[in-house]
């Protein structure tokens, strides 16, 4: 089935709606939570499922590893009850969340981005939690739809790429690259984070580099 990322993106925003808001609301609390919400979806892209390896938001881990979720091996601390964005997330946590803001803090400097946190006042998931919005913001504008262009993609990547070839012993297909240089959910060609055109040019710098022999033979051959 071919990749709809309007489709996709609406079907996200359905599930983090239905998550982060609380049917027992009265009413004018869940229309503000509702608008709050919606705002956060325009700055911080649709709701994903899976980051790509190399995206700032998992990037502050062990340079050889493959994390696409959200933890604690990813520098933060505190997080609980999660819904991801393209280029943020909300976690809700019981207390005042600043462990989150704290962890988030002590993250390292990078040229392509920043890393902010900040408490959400509009009320999400439950009664007697904290809502923090950590968002990543990037240092040139944004493709439309909130897609990351091809100048923080493509070197962001490579970065991660690189530093895996030391201790590789195969090389992988595309196919199985997918939701590492993706992101999830994702098409062969496309995803919520990147767009065709970066994506096919991704395809290209990494089938370049298993051609050379870096990684090894290709995987089950």
């Amino acid at each position: 089935m071919a990749f709809r990322a309007n489709e996709a993106a609406a079907h996200g925003y359905e599930r983090v709606k239905n998550y982060l808001i609380p049917r027992q609301l009265n009413l004018p609390d869940r229309q503000n939570s509702e608008e709050v919400l919606a705002e956060i979806v325009s700055e911080c892209g649709p709701a994903v499922e899976g980051y790509p390896t190399w995206h700032p938001l998992v990037n502050n881990r062990n340079a050889r590893d493959c994390e696409r979720y959200l933890s604690d091996r990813c520098g933060y601390k505190g997080l609980d009850h999660i819904r991801c964005l393209a280029n943020g997330f909300m976690t809700c946590t019981y207390g005042d969340g600043q462990e989150v803001i704290d962890s988030v803090e002590m993250m390292p400097n990078h040229p392509a981005f920043t890393i902010t946190a900040e408490r959400m006042e509009a009320l999400f998931f439950a009664e007697g939690t904290t809502t923090i919005l950590v968002r990543c913001n990037w240092v040139v504008p944004l493709e439309p739809g909130n897609l990351i262009p091809r100048s923080l993609a493509v070197p962001l990547m490579l970065e991660w790429l690189a530093a895996s070839w030391r201790d590789a012993q195969f090389a992988e297909t595309w196919e199985v690259m997918l939701p590492y240089l993706l992101g999830e959910p994702h098409g062969r060609r496309s995803s919520l984070f990147v767009s065709q055109e970066t994506a096919l040019l991704m395809k290209k710098i990494y089938l370049s580099m298993v051609e050379s022999g870096m990684y090894g033979v290709l995987y089950g051959r």
